[in-house]
C-alpha cells in the first residue's frame, strides 16, 4: 500500500507540474483550454470553471491538456483562440513548457532536500583510491591493489567515487578499459563489471578508503577526558594504521585498561593523544562512538542549496545521456530501464525511508521526465517541437498524411519501449519470475 500511494503521490506531482506549463503558456498566448486532466481514462471527478473542465480521471499514469482547435481533425472555426490558429513561435512556448516546468520541478526540490542539511560520507567527493578490493571480484582478478587510484573509465575521466560508481553502473556485462595510477605509473586494465541487485547496476567489487569517525562522546568518559571531539578521524590506534572502526574496538578491547595512543585528525591537522579505556561489564570501553566512515554535515544556505542542486541535477543529467547512449550502442543493458511497477517500488522504499528520500527520488523522477519529453519522438512534446521546427525551416508545412505516419512511428516506439520496461518490471518481482521459464 505504501509502494502504491508514494507512487500516486510522486507521479501525481509530476504530471500536475507538467501538464500546468502547457496549461499556463497557452491562457497566457490567448488559446482557449477544454480539458485539464490528471490521468487517462473514465473521469472520476470534475468541474467546470470558464471554458475549461478541470478533472481527475481514473488511470493515474499520466494526464492531458485538451486544446481548442488542436489537432487538424478538430472541428476548426479559425477562431484566434484555437491553437493551431497561433504561429509556430507561440505554438512552440506552449510545447516547450511542460518539460521545462519539470526541470525546473528538479531543481527546486533538490534545493529545498538540500537545504535541510544532511551528513554525507566524505569518500564521494574525494579521489577514487581504492581502500579495499573484495576477493575473486572483478577488480581482484583484473590485478586491481588497494591504494590504486582509478582516473579513467571507458575513456570518461574519474574525478571521485561518486564519478567512479555512475561511470560502472551502466556498463554491466560490458568489457571497458579503466586507467589507474600505482606508485605514480599508468596501468590500463580491462574488465567487465559484474550485474548486481535486481536493476543489473554494474560493480567491479572495489570499495574506498573507509576511515573511521567519532560520532558521540559520553560526558567525562575517557575519550572527552582525553579531548577526544566529535568529528575527529581515527587515523591509528596502537601504532597500527588504516583501521576499520572494528579493527579500533578490537584494539581497545585487546589493549584493557592500559593508556592507549590514538592519532586523530581534526581541521586536517594529525594530533596524537592518550586515551584509557574503562572497565565496563566484561570488557572496556572509551566512552566514544564510532562509525565506520568519516562523513561531513552540509548546512547550505538557500542559494548555496540552489548551487548545489544545478550541480546535482547536471551530474544526473549526465548520467541519463550516458544512459541513453550506452542503449543505442548496447553499451548498456536495455534491463536497467524501469517502468512503473519499477517506480512504485523505489517510490514506496523512499517513503519508508522519509520524506528527503522520497522527494529526492522525485526530483530525479522530474528530470528523467523533462528530459524524456523533449526528445525528438513524435507524439512526445519533443517531437511535436522538432516537426515544428523543420517546417519553419522549410517554410511549408507537412501534409496531413506525413503527420500521421510520423506521429505513428512515434507511437509504436514509445509502445515498444512501454513493453520492455514493464517486462523488465515484471522479471523484477519475486513471485511473478519463477513463470517465466525462459529467463
Amino acid at each position: 500500500m505504501t509502494s502504491i500511494l508514494a507512487f500516486v503521490f510522486v507521479l501525481g506531482v509530476l504530471v500536475f507540474v507538467h501538464e500546468l506549463g502547457h496549461f499556463l503558456a497557452a491562457r497566457r498566448i490567448g488559446v482557449r483550454v477544454l480539458v485539464f486532466s490528471l490521468g487517462f481514462g473514465p473521469k472520476l471527478l470534475s468541474f467546470k470553471r470558464g471554458d475549461t473542465e478541470y478533472c481527475v480521471s481514473a488511470i493515474p499514469l499520466g494526464g492531458y491538456v485538451k486544446m481548442a482547435g488542436e489537432n487538424p481533425d478538430d472541428a476548426r472555426t479559425g477562431a484566434s483562440d484555437e491553437f493551431l490558429s497561433k504561429s509556430k513561435w507561440e505554438r512552440f512556448q506552449v510545447l516547450i513548457m511542460g518539460p521545462v516546468m519539470n526541470l525546473a520541478l528538479a531543481i527546486v526540490v533538490m534545493a529545498l532536500v538540500l537545504y535541510q542539511g544532511a551528513q554525507v560520507p566524505v569518500f564521494t567527493s574525494q579521489p577514487a583510491f581504492v581502500g579495499s578490493v573484495e576477493p575473486d571480484s572483478v577488480a581482484a582478478l583484473a590485478g586491481i591493489q588497494p591504494g590504486d587510484r582509478i582516473v579513467n573509465v571507458d575513456g570518461r575521466t574519474i574525478d571521485d567515487w561518486q564519478g567512479l560508481v555512475m561511470a560502472v553502473g551502466t556498463k554491466a556485462n560490458r568489457e571497458i578499459p579503466v586507467v589507474l595510477v600505482r606508485d605514480g605509473k599508468r596501468i590500463s586494465v580491462k574488465l567487465t563489471p559484474a550485474a548486481i541487485d535486481k536493476y543489473e547496476t554494474g560493480d567491479i567489487g572495489v570499495g574506498p578508503q573507509m576511515r573511521p569517525m567519532v560520532s558521540s562522546l559520553i560526558s567525562g568518559g575517557p575519550a572527552d577526558a582525553a579531548g577526544m571531539q566529535r568529528g575527529d578521524v581515527i587515523l591509528a590506534a596502537n601504532g597500527e594504521r588504516g583501521l576499520t572502526s572494528e579493527r579500533f574496538i578490537e584494539i581497545i578491547q585487546g589493549h584493557g585498561s592500559k593508556p592507549l595512543e590514538v592519532l586523530i585528525e581534526r581541521d586536517g591537522q594529525s594530533q596524537t593523544m592518550t586515551v584509557t579505556p574503562e572497565p565496563y561489564d566484561d570488557t572496556v570501553r572509551i566512552g566514544a562512538t564510532v562509525q565506520s566512515l568519516e562523513t561531513q554535515t552540509i548546512e547550505p544556505g538557500i542559494v548555496e542549496a540552489f548551487r548545489l542542486s544545478v550541480e546535482r541535477n547536471w551530474e544526473w543529467t549526465v548520467l541519463i545521456f550516458d544512459t541513453l547512449r550506452g542503449l543505442f550502442t548496447r553499451d548498456t543493458s536495455v534491463k536497467q530501464l524501469m517502468g512503473p511497477v519499477g517506480i512504485a517500488g523505489l517510490s514506496g522504499d523512499a517513503a519508508e525511508a522519509g520524506l528527503i528520500p522520497l522527494f529526492t527520488l522525485m526530483a530525479l523522477i522530474s528530470l528523467n521526465l523533462g528530459i524524456m519529453n523533449l526528445m525528438p519522438i513524435p507524439v512526445l512534446d519533443g517531437g511535436h517541437i522538432a516537426i515544428l521546427a523543420v517546417e519553419g525551416l522549410s517554410r511549408r508545412d507537412f501534409s496531413m498524411r506525413v503527420k500521421e505516419k510520423m506521429l505513428l512511428a512515434g507511437f509504436v516506439l514509445l509502445v515498444t519501449l512501454m513493453v520492455t520496461v514493464i517486462y523488465n518490471d515484471l522479471t523484477r518481482v519475486t513471485w511473478i519470475e519463477p513463470l517465466m521459464p525462459w529467463r
